[in-house]
């Protein structure tokens, strides 16, 4: 087997303006693999085009030992299709890659774990060993402890099992590497994005989340999570129900197939609390559950359960907030 250098590099998930959390999430994770004690050297790798304030911001970050910079018009749009060459290129000096296991990350690590012929570690929740990592399964009913003998461990970061890395007020990131590798993605172009803008906080990020579920019945009523929302400056969410019945967008959603949110406060309005759905959001320090069905799953994991109609409950709260 190749003997590489026990070296760690996160992939940076950025908008060519600011540091996603997620990014800082998986940061964090990389300085638990560790060996005898010490954590591993982390490098991040940021490619993107004109994105000088990222790199000032992640100049800022504690634990990164190296940053290796790429500016390029290429990576403008970080499509996997080169961005995933650039990361295999690079990856010959780190045991371990990183990334955070957003839309960013399944998009890309799969190719670049199927480029280097080894297996992906995915949505990784704690990292007890250099080789060896837990992540859930059967819908987070299960956890199961993983062991990789590849030689370069591939993994995406589940962002709500950590917490953000610190961020210093000044430069603490001495050492920043600019190579000239640039890989062009020759058969695909970025055509256009599709991105709603809110004021609201990103789900992810938000520290309060207030989710909508079927028992709003309407488009309309959803108003009610939106307002609760805004008075909590919070983002909002929902489950697959009220997407699915066209209540909101589905970038909303939170679930196995959406979102991964762990927020301070998570408010949970007439969702009745399928597997799906509490894989999302479960991990949330305080969760709060509105539900007029008192056998709803929601309340298996509600720290707090109001029973009752939500029509008369919502009203009541929002005078109250």
């Amino acid at each position: 087997m190749e003997s590489k250098p026990l070296a760690t590099l996160v992939i940076v998930e950025h908008d060519n303006q600011s540091l996603s959390v997620d990014t800082l999430r998986a940061l964090s994770a990389a300085s638990q693999i560790q060996q005898d004690g010490a954590s591993l050297p982390v490098t991040a790798l940021l490619a993107g085009y004109q994105c000088g304030a990222v790199l000032e911001s992640l100049k800022c970050v504690e634990n990164v030992s190296q940053i290796i910079a790429i500016d390029a018009a290429e990576y403008k749009h970080l499509l996997a299709e080169n961005l995933s060459m650039l990361v295999v290129d690079v990856s010959k000096d780190f045991s371990h890659v990183l990334a955070p296991a957003s839309t960013f990350g399944k998009n890309l690590m799969p190719r670049v774990a199927a480029l280097l012929d080894v297996g992906q570690l995915s949505d990784v929740v704690a990292i007890e060993a250099l080789d060896t990592v837990v992540r859930p399964i059967y819908a987070g009913n299960a956890l199961a402890r993983v062991r990789s003998n590849d030689s370069t461990k591939v993994m995406t970061i589940r962002s709500s099992a950590f917490d953000p890395v610190a961020v210093s007020s000044s430069p603490v990131v001495e050492s920043v590497f600019t190579p000239d590798a640039v890989f062009a993605a020759e058969h695909c172009e970025f055509i256009s994005q599709q991105k709603i803008e809110s004021e609201r906080p990103e789900l992810p990020a938000a520290s309060v989340v207030v989710s909508g579920g079927r028992g709003l019945g309407s488009k309309e009523n959803f108003a009610l999570v939106e307002q609760l929302a805004d008075k909590l400056g919070g983002a909002i969410g929902a489950s697959r129900a009220a997407v699915d019945a066209g209540f909101v967008s589905n970038d909303l959603q939170v679930g196995q197939t959406g979102k991964i949110v762990a927020p301070q406060l998570y408010i949970a309005v007439g969702i009745s609390g399928a597997i799906q759905h509490l894989a999302g959001m479960k991990d949330s320090k305080v969760i709060v559950a509105i539900n007029s069905d008192p056998d709803a799953p929601i309340f298996q994991v509600a720290d707090y359960g109001l029973v009752g109609d939500l029509f008369e409950i919502m009203p009541e709260l929002l005078e109250k907030v």
